[in-house]
């Protein structure tokens, strides 16, 4: 195959140091499980470094060197932490014979310019191992919290039997808990209240303020953008606090004045603070949106005779309408995640499903908490997927994207 010509083989001097550093790493996280990361760090450097140096000096047969290191560490994983360690250790086999020779035979440099330096190439791939490491630093945690949703007992962390794979160890019992448990579905509902009627407001309102603020003749938009956005740039306690006096004031007028119930003035306050939070991201998707934007468009329309709620609906929206829905997705994640500001400004009638998690966490340490995080980071999965289709969709009717 072409992909197994080698470019130029390296010495073994720079292959052998650089794999036994891969194998350090991969040492640390299981001496650091042992109770001896240093060992670990030493012990993985020196096997790696081994098998690498009997491969190419010994072996000198790839295929075979391949089923080798991942039969072999697979079995040395299976002798210290069963089926789990066997699956770990032929993965990361697999990765060692892997990064072996693609330093050897000199692949890393297949794709690259032929003209890069050595230090070139280094930053190259350096580069990529800082951005991969962020994002393992980022994606880690919502990985864990996954598997533990399915915790057979009542514990935050991996059981016995849920790290040798054994089926007793697993169960849907807390995902039960949350669809017949009453707590859990009366403040999954006040979510599924607010949350929708906050966006449609954000949308609204949003959508208006970005569409007017792209016109050049506005006077001062810089400023009124900068004060659009601010809920999402000053910290959420401080919005918060001020959200607690203002509607305070408001939802004693409502009561008093017009006699309205509390628990009715409860829920337009929680809707209200939620909308100005989501605002701001409408406003920055629709007004990016509108930068492609082609202005004779509309002025086309007004000279045709449309009016301009009809040059909106039937020209502009339809055009704009990804970045509006994108906003509207942004803000409806932001109402149903937040916790703070309807802590400050709602009563236990609008308890929402993240202030039954927060109080789970702090009263009850309920696994529950498990299941409807995962269940969250499901629905945001779904939603974002959703924002990145409306994104390329959105740059394909303004024509940059060719697909």
């Amino acid at each position: 195959m072409a992909s197994l010509t080698p470019i130029s083989r390296k010495p073994l001097s720079f292959v052998l140091p650089t794999t036994a550093a891969f194998g350090a790493l991969l040492g640390l996280f299981v001496g650091t499980a042992n109770g001896s990361a240093s060992l670990g760090i030493l012990i993985g450097a020196v096997i790696v470094a081994a098998m690498g140096a009997v491969f190419i000096l010994g072996l000198k047969n790839e295929q075979m060197a391949k089923w080798i290191a991942i039969v072999g560490v697979a079995a040395l994983g299976f002798f210290f932490a069963g089926l789990p360690g066997a699956i770990i250790g032929a993965l990361s086999g697999w990765f060692f014979h892997w990064i072996t020779y693609w330093l050897y035979e000199g692949r890393y440099r297949a794709k690259l310019l032929p003209y890069l330096s050595g230090r070139q190439v280094l930053w190259h791939y350096t580069f990529r191992v800082i951005c991969g490491s962020i994002f393992v630093f980022l994606i880690t945690p919502i990985l864990v919290v996954m598997p533990l949703s399915f915790n057979a007992e009542d514990f935050f962390t991996f059981t016995p039997e849920m790290l040798r794979f054994d089926p007793e160890g697993y169960s849907l019992k807390h995902y039960r808990d949350f669809f017949t448990n009453n707590e859990w579905q009366r403040s999954f509902k006040n979510s599924l209240i607010i949350a929708p009627i906050a966006t449609v407001i954000s949308v609204s309102l949003g959508t208006l303020a970005a569409i007017g603020l792209s016109q050049s003749h506005v006077p001062g938009r810089r400023a009124i953008m900068a004060i659009l956005i601010s809920p999402m740039i000053v910290p959420l306690i401080i919005s918060a606090t001020g959200m607690f006096f203002f509607y305070s004031d408001i939802g004693n007028w409502l009561e008093g004045t017009l006699g309205l119930p509390k628990t009715f003035v409860g829920y337009v306050k929680v809707v209200l603070a939620h909308a100005v939070l989501g605002i701001p991201f409408v406003i920055i998707t629709v007004t990016a949106t509108l930068v492609g934007f082609d202005h004779s468009l509309t002025r086309a329309a007004a000279n045709m005779g449309a009016n301009p709620v009809t040059t909106f609906f039937r020209v502009q929206m339809p055009l704009i309408l990804p970045g509006v829905i994108s906003g509207g997705l942004f803000a409806f994640i932001t109402s149903f995640d937040e916790v703070v500001v309807v802590l400050f400004v709602g009563s236990a009638s609008q308890k929402t499903l993240p202030w039954q998690m927060f109080t789970g966490l702090r009263e009850q340490i309920s696994p529950t908490i498990l299941a409807v995080a995962t269940i969250l980071v499901g629905i945001s999965i779904l939603l974002l997927a959703t924002v990145e289709i409306l994104r390329r969709r959105s740059e394909r009717l303004r024509g940059m994207s060719p697909t």
